[in-house]
């Protein structure tokens, strides 16, 4: 399971966002399958959000929970309007509103009560948040730090799942650190030693992945964006959010 809290190998649902709300007013299967594939793959940059407006990890597990609960049950999608924001916008915003206007410290659930949402690995999201270091930024900041992460994270588990379909899982994870990671002759002689392929067919192997992940990339951005959406520009504000300092001086 990836860290955003969803199976590498479960295909994606086609659907997009705008997509999703505009079925949502029908209230559809579809779209409530699709919806609820898209917060399970982004929910934790939602939880680490809660945990950095000040709630423990209890009130935050149930508040997380029940803003799903809200989400997915009352058709919260169709007072969205996919023209005028992001998908990561529209979740964000609904939070707020929700832990504003909604509930509280001591309005939320007991553990283990009300309706079941999305299956959700607590135990793993805070292990995560607990390794996160003290940051200067602020929840929203953090939160769109967070957002892009997850956003790579995904498209790298496409990428994988593409590769495994085609039986090229070992080339895949002998390369996979060269995506982060420049490599020079050395590497790519260490890499074609394990790989049993001379440094040319390395090289070019590594230039059809790095092909092939700004590909997944940029379909996984597509994917969040509404219809009038620029996925070039959104590429540029996730690339802004995690060049933003990650440790306080």
């Amino acid at each position: 399971m990836t860290e955003s809290g969803r199976r590498a190998d479960t295909p994606f649902l086609t659907t997009r966002w705008s997509m999703i709300a505009a079925a949502g007013r029908a209230g559809t299967p579809e779209a409530r399958a699709a919806l609820s594939d898209l917060c399970a793959t982004y929910w934790y940059p939602l939880y680490a959000y809660v945990r950095r407006r000040g709630h423990g990890p209890d009130d935050a597990h149930d508040l997380t929970q029940a803003f799903f609960a809200r989400v997915l049950e009352k058709n919260v999608v169709h007072a969205a309007d996919p023209s005028r924001g992001r998908f990561r916008a529209f979740l964000l915003g609904s939070l707020k509103n929700f832990l504003a206007n909604e509930w509280d410290r001591g309005h939320a659930h007991k553990r283990g009560g009300g309706t079941a949402t999305l299956s959700l690995d607590f135990e793993l999201a805070d292990e995560r948040f607990s390794r996160e270091p003290a940051t200067p930024l602020t929840p929203e900041m953090e939160y769109e730090r967070n957002w892009a992460l997850a956003v790579l994270d995904r498209a790298l588990a496409r990428l994988e799942s593409e590769y495994a379909r085609r039986g090229k899982q070992t080339l895949f994870a002998t390369l996979k650190p060269a995506l982060v990671a420049a490599e020079d002759e050395g590497s790519r002689a260490v890499m074609g030693h394990a790989l049993g392929m001379t440094e040319g067919a390395v090289k070019v192997a590594l230039h059809r992945l790095r092909a092939a992940f700004r590909e997944s990339l940029r379909q996984e951005i597509v994917d969040t964006v509404g219809p009038g959406g620029d996925p070039e520009d959104e590429l540029r504000n996730l690339i802004t959010a995690l060049g933003h300092p990650s440790q306080a001086s």
